[in-house]
């Protein structure tokens, strides 16, 4: 039986001019609104206990599953505000189907796929107020996800599970908003190897990540590039983000998602619109040395190799000062599958967007408007 996540409108809900303020400057992931939705799953009765009402705190006992052995799985998905006031979500299909796999590789239930868009479309409906006009890439982040939820220290999947959808306006996530990267590839660390849970969007994955990633802020870089986890010789995915490279006659290059890379729901995106942008899409595995030799090859000054590691890129570099060492290389956002509007590149997607129509339900729109597409 489908879950429906009955609506309980909060109390006591944020006031106008606060929520005003916050989405004056919402940074990323530092203001939740009013609602969340709850559902647990048994082992015996399957998923119920299913609502969706104020915004809560988790009681978890030191003896936590979750706390010891990090069985959890999340989403994450954004909606839009156009500018009749109606509000989008951006293929929440392609999250509900991600978060089924990811769950099946971390030994979780699946949350079937109707049961997914329900809560996240429940969220939003009573969150509307927390939705941005949608101007500089102002939008509101959803993160459903699902962790094991009893006091159990034995090693085996969990017989029961929480899972949740929270909300949070957001802007641009780097500080600096939408602009070039710079970019540190390593060699020291990977990210996820044959067999592992690379595919998967867990907590794990990130958190391997995290030494990578202060890595490169050292070197004065915001991402980290990781290569692939046998030779550190191919180059798979950044710590927050699939790859893109362009060449100068015209294709677009990007690693296969092959088990150890995230399949971006932004980068299936961009590689169904490529060919809009004149760009010929090639899904092979891209060599790092090769990049760098065709860099120095045709004599640019976009590479700085130390015993393995380096800054790379195909773009000539500008004076230090206001110079990015990456343009147009990344594709996605922290979840992979982020994409925000950009004034930079109009397309118009070949899918239909969803809207959020006032009565609640998710439909297809007549005539969609232009999808944007941002890195």
């Amino acid at each position: 039986m489908a879950l429906a996540f009955p609506v309980t409108i909060h109390p006591s809900p944020a006031l106008g001019a606060v929520i005003e303020e916050r989405l004056a400057d919402p940074g990323f992931g530092r203001y939740f609104t009013d609602h969340m939705a709850l559902a647990t799953w048994r082992k015996d009765t399957g998923w119920g206990e299913d609502s969706t009402g104020p915004y809560t705190s988790f009681a978890i006992d030191p003896a936590g599953a979750v706390l010891h052995y990090a069985q959890e799985v999340f989403e994450g998905l954004k909606a839009y505000r156009h500018a009749d006031g109606s509000v989008w979500l951006f293929r929440p299909e392609m999250n509900a189907r991600r978060l089924i796999r990811s769950a099946e590789r971390l030994g979780l239930p699946t949350l079937p796929e109707e049961d997914f868009m329900t809560s996240v479309r429940n969220v939003v409906i009573a969150d509307e107020r927390w939705v941005p006009n949608g101007e500089g890439e102002m939008s509101l982040y959803l993160r459903p996800f699902m962790f094991a939820d009893e006091n159990f220290l034995g090693v085996r999947p969990a017989e029961t599970v929480r899972y949740a959808v929270i909300a949070s306006p957001v802007g641009p996530y780097f500080d600096g908003g939408v602009k070039p990267v710079d970019i540190w590839v390593t060699t020291t660390y990977s990210r996820a190897g044959t067999g592992g849970t690379g595919a998967a969007k867990c907590g794990g994955n990130y958190a391997s990540s995290l030494i990578a990633q202060k890595e490169a802020y050292e070197h004065g870089c915001g991402q980290v590039l990781f290569t692939d986890a046998t030779t550190h010789t191919w180059l798979e995915e950044l710590g927050g983000m699939n790859i893109f490279l362009v060449t100068d006659d015209g294709r677009l290059l990007t690693p296969p998602t092959s088990g150890t890379i995230l399949d971006g729901i932004t980068r299936d995106s961009i590689l169904t619109l490529a060919p809009e942008l004149g760009l010929g899409a090639e899904v092979r595995p891209v060599a790092l040395d090769a990049r760098r030799e065709r860099a120095v090859r045709q004599g640019r000054r976009g590479v700085r190799v130390r015993h393995g590691r380096g800054r790379h890129t195909d773009r000539p570099v500008p004076p230090r000062g206001d110079r990015p060492s990456v343009r147009h290389t990344t594709a996605g956002h922290l979840d992979h599958g982020d994409p925000q509007p950009s004034a930079r590149h109009p397309v118009r997607a070949r899918r239909r967007p969803v809207r959020l129509a006032p009565q609640g339900l998710l439909r297809p729109a007549p005539d969609p408007p232009p999808s944007w597409v941002s890195r």
